[in-house]
Parts: C-alpha cells; structure tokens; sequence
C-alpha cells in the first residue's frame, strides 16, 4: 500500500513492548507508524526508538491525543493507567487496542473472535497465556465440553517486565475469564509460574482439559489446525507435547520469538504482539 492508504497508528508506551511494536508496525504493509510516545525523554527505549528512525514523543497521552486523530493506537502501557488513556482516546473515533491487563474492552483472539469495527473500538489482548491457549482451547471446546480446564504459563524472570510480576492476580483473573467465555467451561485454573532455567527457556503454556465423551482423532486434527492459524500470525508458536487419553486432553505450546527486537526468551510478548498487529491490520483494511 502507499503510505496514505496505510493505517496510522500510535504505541503508547516505551518499554520492550513498544519498541517492538513499533518495529513490527514499520515492516507491515497496511500501517503507518505516526508516533511513538513514552514518559521519559532520556528512557532508553525511547531514545533507541529514535535512533531507529521512529518518530517518538515524551508526553504520554497527552503527545497522543495531541498528535492526533489515529486510525489504531495501541496501549502498551501499564492496567492502572489504561482506563483513563481509554477515556482520552474514546471521543476521537480511534480504535483502541489494549496490550495491558486493564481487563476492559472486548476481548479479541486472532482466529477466534470475529472483527467487527462498528461494535469493537476497544479490544483487549487478554494476556500472553491467553493468546497462547485460547485458540486451541476454543478448538477443544468444539469437540467436547469440557468439565475443569487447567492451565500453566511459565515465563521467565528476565522476561517478566516489574509491572506484570507486581499484576499476577490482575494477570490469572483476566486469562480465567477470557478461557471461561471462550470455552464455556466454569471451572477454570490458571497458574503462571517463572523458570530459573539458564540459558533462559522459551515461553511456555500448559493445558490440561477433563472431558468425556469426545473422538481423539477430530480432537488431534482440530488443535492441529487451530496452531496453524496461530503460525501464520506468530511462527515461532508449536506444540511440543499432545496426549490425548480417555477423559483428558493434555497439550504444551512454546513461543520463540520471530522478532529481531526480542530476546529467544521472550515469547510471552511475542505472541501479544503479533496478535495485536495483526488485529490493527486488520481494522486498517476494514476502515478503507
């Protein structure tokens, strides 16, 4: 596309998320990246997104709101502020994506959920684990119905940012209950845990599924597709363990990065990221 039919977007936030969420934005082919805004003027990130050709700004919102109207802004700041960033942004028509675990918005699963921008202007991405277990969790939940799913998301220090290792009770209730209203299941447990492992493992994501009833093969050819779908959009994603026995359906993902900004450790931001882009392409080809 020519730079005046792309998307114009802003990120919100400078920290490892925003930085690369800017350079995805700068390769995709439907936005335009118009701003980059942080807090802090002499931030690294900040000032690394600069070096890198991005336009940036220091004045948070504000520099948003300013700078505005956008076609996508994306919130990669932090829960406690999104409400209010949302409130700032709601009056200039801008579709609002929101990476933090501010838990508010309609939730949105690439593959799973279906877009629709006259209704959809706020969309949450839920979280890491969430976008990680969701589409296949919801693939299950076609061949079955599921009585008590559980699932654990293991990170790693390094790769767990202050803000969300301070949010782990915000982080389990937003991701119980995107995977309650995905499934249809009531009984849901989600555990995060951090690997001390060195070097530093990928990001992983264990599901457990307790039902009866169900056909193995139609089960093990519907998660199969459904991490397809997640591949196209986040390539580093793949199941490295199925079982699927009598009464229990057992599956474990991993995300390695596909990114050139992040770390092989980092795919719980990943996979959010790539879900997140995707989602404002998406809107960007809808909106012309």
């Amino acid at each position: 596309m020519a730079a005046e039919e792309r998307g114009r977007v802003a990120v919100l936030g400078a920290g490892l998320i925003g930085v690369d969420l800017a350079d995805r934005i700068a390769r995709s082919s439907k936005l335009q990246l118009a701003l980059l805004a942080g807090h802090r003027r002499d931030s690294m990130c900040l000032r690394r997104a600069a070096q890198m050709g991005h336009p940036t700004a220091a004045g948070g919102i504000r520099s948003v709101v300013e700078c505005g109207p956008f076609d996508v802004v994306f919130d990669a700041s932090h829960a406690e502020g999104h409400p209010r960033h949302w409130a700032a942004l709601q009056p200039t028509g801008t579709t609002v994506i929101d990476l933090t675990l501010a838990g508010q918005g309609t939730v949105a699963v690439p593959g799973v959920t279906v877009y629709r921008p006259a209704a959809h202007q706020h969309l949450a991405l839920v979280s890491c684990g969430g976008q990680a277990s969701i589409p296949l969790l919801h693939a299950i939940a076609q061949r079955c119905t599921p009585r008590f799913i559980k699932v654990v998301c293991v990170g790693v220090r390094t790769g767990t940012g202050p803000a969300t290792r301070l949010s782990v009770d915000r982080y389990i209730a937003t991701t119980s209950a995107a995977i309650r209203a995905f499934t249809g299941t009531r009984d849901v447990e989600v555990r995060v845990g951090v690997s001390p492992a060195q070097p530093a493992p990928p990001f992983r994501v264990a599901m457990t599924v307790v039902a009866d009833g169900f056909r193995p093969a139609p089960v093990r050819t519907s998660i199969a597709v459904a991490a397809g779908g997640v591949r196209a959009y986040a390539p580093g994603f793949r199941v490295t363990s199925l079982a699927v026995d009598p009464g229990r359906i057992s599956v474990a993902v991993e995300v390695t990065p596909s990114s050139r900004q992040l770390p092989s450790h980092a795919g719980s931001v990943d996979i959010v990221n790539a879900a997140a882009v995707l989602l404002a392409e998406q809107s960007a080809t809808v909106a012309r």
